[in-house]
């Protein structure tokens, strides 16, 4: 299905639906974002952004092939079995956070993680906890929308500085939203670059590990004196968090994800009902509610990859990597330009999910063209979309902080070391070739004529 080309190669008039779609829907959000309206990024909606640049590609391309034929080549695209298996995760995912909150434990993680913080280590503490907390959860905005208000009452209470505080909670919720094995856009990247979840998790906790700790320590250092009041939480049951437990242990050993996502929905379900918080039809109504919130998901990667598939046909990729590979130098080169395709695009449009997927073909191409190990590929796809938009004014997370603490955009994003330090990090593991090539038996050897020229 992949080979299939277009008769005609259109090169880079290849990507005029692609264009269309970020020109409707980010031309319009950067437009009533200077008009100031709310929530700019949802007056014209991705959906039918999306549907007109399909039917672009539809109808001015390939005259030689039918209608039929064309929509036919989209359907084979757009119902890929990776593509289909990325569906059923994402709604997996949204089910299971949905059934974990149901049954208390959400509520739960955070009052625990509250308890254990120290007074004196309060910022340090707060941006671990998030991070602790999105990792498992594998969401950012879940993350954010739980802690924001625990951070408001510590910055009050303790004296916190609130700019910092809100800085803490924005980076830790994107530092587990980037490693979770249950977060969408871990899920995203894995199947875009066609790489094992196991392997991705490692790579890119690597990665992170040297600039988490950098953080904390750079927390504890310029958080120094504040926080003399001591750290009160709520009640919390260990036992509703064993859900979130058992997805992470599982999902490390190894098992496949839909499996590991079905053990974690099922066990939320047994011991919300046995302890009473929740019954049976509870139980299914948290599932369906938490299916619902990821459908645009779905729907939104099976349409961006029959329109991928159809870009492709026409010779669009082809071009594009054509381009790409005369700027690049060797594999090192290339791994900087999928991170920061990834990056460009998550701050464009303000949605680390939809950059990712939007991002992957074009990586997945260069990639195995330079030899870049798969899990790599999606470590970087992962980590350029989260920073974006950790760092982005327009970002969710700055938002809801600047409201909450009321703080300016400026008092925040100084103390947001994490996305530095991550970057350098990332950077530092590039120049040194580390966790980049592919193995010998995916037969895809490194080619001495695409060494790095040093």
């Amino acid at each position: 299905m992949n080979e299939k080309r277009s008769e005609k190669n259109y090169g880079a008039k290849a990507l005029l639906p692609l264009l269309v779609f970020l020109g409707l829907y980010v031309g319009c959000g950067i437009v009533f974002t200077v008009l100031k309206t709310k929530n700019p990024f949802t007056i014209m909606s991705r959906y039918v952004a999306i549907l007109i640049a399909i039917l672009v590609a539809i109808i001015c391309f390939d005259r030689k092939k039918t209608i039929s034929e064309k929509i036919d080549l989209y359907c084979e695209n757009a119902g890929q079995p990776g593509v289909m298996q990325l569906g059923l995760m994402v709604l997996m995912a949204g089910g299971f956070a949905s059934v974990c909150t149901a049954i208390g434990g959400e509520k739960s993680i955070v009052n625990l993680g509250i308890s254990l913080i120290p007074s004196y280590f309060l910022v340090p503490g707060i941006f671990a906890i998030c991070a602790i907390i999105s990792t498992c959860i594998g969401t950012s905005m879940g993350t954010m929308a739980t802690m924001i208000p625990v951070t408001v009452a510590l910055a009050k209470g303790a004296g916190l500085n609130p700019g910092m505080a809100g800085a803490a909670v924005i980076t830790g919720a994107y530092f587990g939203d980037n490693l979770s094995m249950i977060a969408a856009t871990t899920i995203c990247a894995v199947r875009g670059a066609g790489a094992d979840m196991k392997e991705k998790f490692q790579t890119n906790f690597l990665i992170a590990l040297p600039a988490t700790i950098i953080t904390i320590v750079a927390y504890g250092v310029f958080s120094m004196g504040s926080g003399s009041t001591a750290v009160k939480a709520g009640s919390y049951n260990i036992l509703t968090i064993i859900p979130y437990i058992s997805t992470l242990v599982f999902a490390l050993l190894g098992l496949n994800v839909i499996l590991v996502l079905a053990i974690g929905i099922g066990s939320a379900g047994i011991i919300g009902i046995t302890i009473g918080t929740t019954t049976f039809f509870g139980w299914a109504k948290a599932l369906s509610s938490g299916m619902e919130s990821m459908f645009w998901l779905a729907v939104f990667a099976m349409m961006i990859s029959g329109l991928a598939g159809l870009v492709r046909y026409y010779g669009g990729i082809e071009w594009l990597v054509k381009v790409a590979t005369n700027k690049i130098k060797g594999r090192k080169s290339c791994e900087y330009i999928i991170g920061l395709l990834s990056l460009v695009l998550s701050a464009t449009i303000v949605n680390n999910v939809m950059a990712i997927i939007i991002a992957a073909p074009v990586a997945k191409e260069l990639g195995d063209k330079y030899k870049v190990a798969s899990k790599k590929m999606a470590t970087l796809l992962d980590i350029g979309a989260c920073v974006a938009v950790m760092i982005v004014p327009h970002g969710a997370g700055a938002m809801m902080v600047q409201v909450a603490l009321g703080c300016t955009y400026l008092e925040v994003i100084k103390y947001q070391f994490y996305p530095l330090f991550l970057i350098l990090s990332t950077a530092i593991t590039i120049q040194l070739g580390l966790m980049g090539v592919k193995k010998k038996e995916e037969n895809l050897d490194i080619d001495s004529g695409n060494k790095e020229i040093s």
